[in-house]
Order: C-alpha cells, then sequence, then structure tokens
C-alpha cells in the first residue's frame, strides 16, 4: 500500500499528519509536486493526497495503481471527476474543517476594513497620534456592523456559519437564492434583490460553470456603493477585472479578498494594483488556523481508513 502526499507544504510544518492504520503501508511526501511531476512521483501510488495539486484526465489515466484521491481540501474543481469516475477511482473531500476559521476570518476581514484598523495603524506609526492636539484621531470615517444587512451567497454550511456570525452582530442576514431561479424558497431572497439591499455581500458558493464569475460588472453594479463585498470562496467566483473597475471608480466602496483567480498570483494581477482604495487581500489563508489544519490532517487519514474499510466516507466519487 503506497500513499503520496503531493504537497505537504500546503499546511503548516507543525501540523501532525497521523498515518493511515493500514497495514504494510508506505508513506511519502514531496512539499510541493509541479503538474508535470505527478506521473513520476505517483507512478506506483495506492492513494493520492493533494490539496491543490491539479489531476486531470492524461494524468489519471497515466496512473494504473491508483485507487484514491483523498483531497486535503474541500473544493474538488482541480480533480477530473469524469476521468476519475470512468477509471474507478474513488475520490473523496474533507468537509466542516474550517467551520469556525473561515466566518472569524469573514469578520476579520470586515471590521478591519469598516473600523479602518489598517489605516489608523498606519497613523500611529507615522506619528500623527503623537502629533494631534486633541486625545484621538477622526482621520478615517468608521462605521458599525449593527443594523446593517448582510447578504449571504452560498448557503452551505460556511455561509450559514457566517449567517450566525452576523446575526450576533445585530445585522440583518438575507441569505440569497441561486441566480435566475424563478422565485425564492422559504428563508431566502432573490439574488438580486439581496445584491441591492446588502451592506455586506459574502461569498460562499463553489467555483464551477454555474458560480465562474457569478458577481461581475453588471452584478456590482446592483449593490450599494456603500456596500461591501467579501470573497472567501474561490477567486473565480468573482470577475477580478470588474471588480479592480468598481473600487477604482468607487462604484464599491470597499472588498475583502483571500482568495484569487491565480495563486500565487502573478505580479500584473489586477487586484494587486496600488491604486485600489479599501481592498484587503490575504493570501488565501481563511481556512487555515492551526485548528482547522489539525481537524483536517485527521479527516484525511480517517477518510483513507473508511476507504479501505469499504466505507463511502465523504465520497466525492
Amino acid at each position: 500500500m503506497e500513499i503520496i502526499f503531493l504537497d505537504r507544504a500546503t499546511l503548516a510544518e507543525q501540523v501532525v499528519f497521523a498515518r493511515p492504520d493500514l497495514a504494510d503501508c508506505r508513506w511519502r511526501e514531496y512539499p510541493t509536486t509541479a503538474p508535470r511531476q505527478v506521473a513520476e512521483r505517483a507512478a506506483t501510488a495506492d492513494v493520492i493526497i493533494t490539496n491543490k495539486v491539479p489531476l486531470d484526465a492524461a494524468q489519471i489515466e497515466r496512473l494504473p495503481a491508483l485507487r484514491l484521491i483523498a483531497v486535503a481540501a474541500t473544493g474538488v474543481d482541480h480533480i477530473d471527476l469524469d476521468a476519475a469516475r470512468r477509471r474507478g477511482v474513488a475520490v473523496c473531500n474533507v468537509r466542516d474543517y474550517a467551520q469556525h476559521s473561515v466566518p472569524e476570518h469573514v469578520f476579520a476581514l470586515l471590521l478591519a476594513l469598516r473600523r479602518q484598523i489598517n489605516a489608523y495603524h498606519l497613523a500611529v506609526r507615522r506619528g500623527n497620534w503623537s502629533r494631534a492636539p486633541c486625545f484621538t484621531l477622526h482621520d478615517y470615517p468608521i462605521h458599525d456592523l449593527e443594523g446593517g444587512a448582510f447578504g449571504v451567497i452560498g448557503g452551505g454550511n460556511l455561509g450559514q456559519a457566517v449567517a450566525r456570525l452576523a446575526a450576533a452582530f445585530g445585522m440583518r442576514v438575507l441569505l440569497a437564492e441561486r441566480r435566475d431561479a424563478p422565485s425564492a424558497r422559504p428563508g431566502r431572497v432573490a439574488f438580486e434583490q439581496v445584491l441591492r439591499d446588502s451592506d455586506v455581500v459574502s461569498l460562499h458558493a463553489p467555483l464551477n460553470d454555474e458560480t465562474r464569475h457569478l458577481i461581475g460588472a453588471a452584478e456590482l453594479a446592483l449593490m450599494k456603493p456603500s456596500a461591501i463585498l467579501i470573497n472567501t470562496a474561490r477567486g473565480g467566483v468573482v470577475d477580478e477585472q470588474a471588480l479592480a473597475a468598481a473600487l477604482r471608480s468607487r462604484r464599491l466602496y470597499g472588498a475583502c479578498v483571500d482568495v484569487l483567480s491565480a495563486e500565487p498570483p502573478p505580479p500584473d494581477h489586477p487586484l494587486l494594483a496600488a491604486d485600489l482604495p479599501n481592498l484587503i487581500i490575504t493570501p488565501h489563508v481563511a481556512w487555515a488556523s492551526l485548528e482547522a489544519q489539525d481537524t483536517l490532517a485527521r479527516e484525511v487519514s480517517a477518510n483513507i481508513e473508511a476507504y479501505f474499510r469499504g466505507e463511502r466516507r465523504n465520497r466525492v466519487v
């Protein structure tokens, strides 16, 4: 039994991966793996663990021993699921490991922007407070969350957890119906209405053909000029050129982004431009509290053990 972890460096060094409790189990891991290296490194692997290394149809076909792809994440958009089905290769993922980490990060970003944390921190470091004529500074207007409308796009576990935090802050939660749905289900609000009415819109939809560029120029134009867009889902859910244009023209007050369409991003990525106001970007770490990573590591091993017991635990294919 050979298990190959293709991108161990996507998790912190201090996170311990317990080896699955399997007889004659050999474990090999690499910090990172380029797509061109997959066939050589995993040529004899029964199990591949991957966080973000893509596995397309050609790669899956070149791995004759492969029986299981254990994704060390929730999203599986980097795996060719149809090719796995054709080959009889099982695919499993890890769910709900970041149910605290992601929602807390959403509000860390939101509060940093609404309370102008970065701007005031830099003002203090520049000596503005020391030179102030009174006890405080009012250079950057700040706003409360209480009383505002918080729109959630994506009603899964993460979206629901974020909605609960928004309600705890005294915000009115608007859970969006799917775009182009003929009518809204009970407890949901029409997609376009959520964009129009929300002071904050937080994205929690998976990336697929239906959600790619779910938020583009037309959708951004529906939002209030005072609104904030938060994306901790996938970069491709947002048209990044359109978001950059909306921020630059101040058509949108601000945005908080933890994911980009290319990761790591090229230096000329549109959202890395220096002239974009009220934009906070973090490097895809919303999921990555050490507590969440520990849970993820345990779940990956549990998924592998379950597969070899004949159980369909967290199976996608």
